[in-house]
């Protein structure tokens, strides 16, 4: 199985180093010198880690065969994948592979039918499940302790409890100049 494990920013120095948006809890396994990843787009890949370093606070490969600024600028955006076993599960006990989450049925504590999960967005801040309610609409529900109580991977299901007006309309709009006129 195949598993997106970072996205290539651009080139950094001379040499055909380039910025890496890492997109895997486990960088030092899946992109250590050595490894060699399929690409998205195709054609740029495969490409073989050469080195990897990290500068200030941001990782920096540089890939065999690459060794400009301008080979490094022409990889921009490429999406780095690994091959990954299925059976393979995540080191830490609350880490999931996004193929482990996708299709999971997403209900209330109560078991009230909320939707089921049809993608996993990485954002920088926290990543968020798309759901896809019964009536074909879309909520956001985002991946986080506070919210998404429990995964039951063998019952198939995340169970959340939303904060008010997460995926209804109950939320309560509080406003200071409400309580200023009520001075």
């Amino acid at each position: 199985m195949q598993l997106v494990v970072a996205r290539i920013g651009r080139a950094h120095g001379i040499k055909g180093e380039v910025t890496v948006e890492v997109r895997t809890d486990e960088p030092e396994l899946r992109l250590a010198p050595g490894a060699v990843l399929a690409t998205d787009p195709a054609a740029t890949g495969p490409l073989t880690i050469a080195t990897g370093r990290v500068h200030s606070g941001r990782l920096l490969l540089r890939f065999e065969g690459v060794t400009d600024r301008t080979g490094a600028e022409a990889l921009r955006n490429t999406l780095l994948i690994a091959e990954v076993d299925p059976d393979e599960l995540p080191e830490e006990e609350d880490e999931y592979y996004d193929h482990q989450l996708m299709d999971l049925d997403v209900v209330l504590a109560d078991g009230t039918e909320v939707g089921r999960i049809t993608e996993i967005s990485h954002l920088p801040t926290q990543d968020l499940f798309v759901v896809e309610r019964p009536d074909g609409s879309e909520v956001y529900v985002p991946f986080v302790s506070e919210i998404v109580t429990e995964i039951d991977l063998e019952q198939q299901r995340a169970v959340i409890d939303p904060p008010p007006g997460l995926i209804d309309d109950r939320a309560e709009i509080a406003s200071a100049r409400d309580e200023d006129a009520d001075a």
